[in-house]
């Protein structure tokens, strides 16, 4: 929720590594590419190199936390995906994708052609982004807004207004919240429900432990960027109660990258341990909720 400058520039880095928050989303493209290469890939996605481009590799290759875990970043991409298209199926009309970075799944996923699909982000990430795509053509109905999502009163009003385009929707805020304050989370949330149609909220969560050990690995450049990871809730999925939501189904991304087969051994063996969807405390776990109004 940070304004964005440069990243139309998307060349190896004279200056800081990452410049500002929007250029975690050419690191994360980095990681859809590289499994889109795989002969066995979980999903495809031929539009991520193009986005992530030279400074996108350089950015993983200098962040050997990410490097060692990109496995959670296919797992989470896939956990997302498998939410999308069972809400789809079961008649959702509009997913409007909070920060929606590099997203490419209005190209690369089977989505209806009547689906309505609202991307919103800052006007410069949203420029680099349909200038990269200008020649490509999504599946379903897209659209693009350019919005500072920390303006509390302008995003009030946009959900507004989609909230009356149709009475089924879907949000999806894929790396976002980590990087709010508790109150920023709650009080987005409390805009999310707002809109009765907005019935499902997909987001990622991290806990306290995770919270901290991303901090300790990336956080410091993170936080030259101007945007440090923050937010790692102690109660888990029950944080959103207050907000409005509570949680339908939560996917660790440990157990789904064991069934994707693509942790090493010794992840593996974590990946043992029973599954856990409360608090974490401690233990550093990642996961995926799909929350429904309360």
């Amino acid at each position: 929720m940070h304004a964005m400058t440069d990243i139309a520039k998307n060349t190896p880095a004279t200056g800081p590594l990452i410049r500002n928050i929007s250029d975690t989303a050419l690191w994360v493209a980095v990681y859809r590419a590289r499994e889109s290469e795989r002969a066995d890939a979980i999903f495809r996605d031929p539009l991520a190199k193009r986005l992530a481009g030279e400074r996108g590799e350089q950015i993983a290759r200098s962040l050997e936390f990410g490097e060692k875990n990109a496995w959670s970043f296919v797992a989470r991409t896939y956990c997302f995906d498998r939410i999308i298209s069972e809400q789809v199926a079961q008649g959702a009309e509009m997913v409007i994708n909070l920060a929606a970075g590099l997203d490419t799944r209005p190209y690369r996923m089977a989505l209806p052609a009547s689906l309505k699909w609202i991307e919103v982000d800052l006007p410069p990430m949203l420029a680099y982004k349909e200038q990269i795509l200008r020649t490509e053509k999504p599946v379903c109905e897209l659209e693009r807004v350019g919005l500072d999502l920390s303006n509390s009163g302008a995003r009030r009003q946009l959900f507004a207004d989609l909230g009356r385009r149709a009475k089924k929707v879907l949000v999806v805020s894929e790396g976002l919240i980590i990087y709010l304050t508790r109150d920023e989370v709650c009080a987005l949330g409390r805009d999310l429900a707002a809109p009765t149609s907005f019935l499902n909220w997909a987001t990622d969560l991290s806990s306290p432990g995770l919270l901290q050990m991303l901090q300790k690995n990336v956080g410091a450049a993170l936080t030259e960027a101007g945007s440090p990871p923050k937010f790692g809730p102690e109660e888990g999925p029950a944080f959103f109660a207050d907000c409005g939501w509570s949680p339908a189904e939560v996917h660790s991304l440990l157990k789904a990258a064991a069934r994707l087969k693509r942790l090493s051994f010794a992840m593996r063996l974590a990946a043992l341990l029973p599954e856990s969807n409360g608090r974490q405390g401690s233990r550093p776990w990642g996961g995926v909720c799909r929350l429904t109004r309360r």
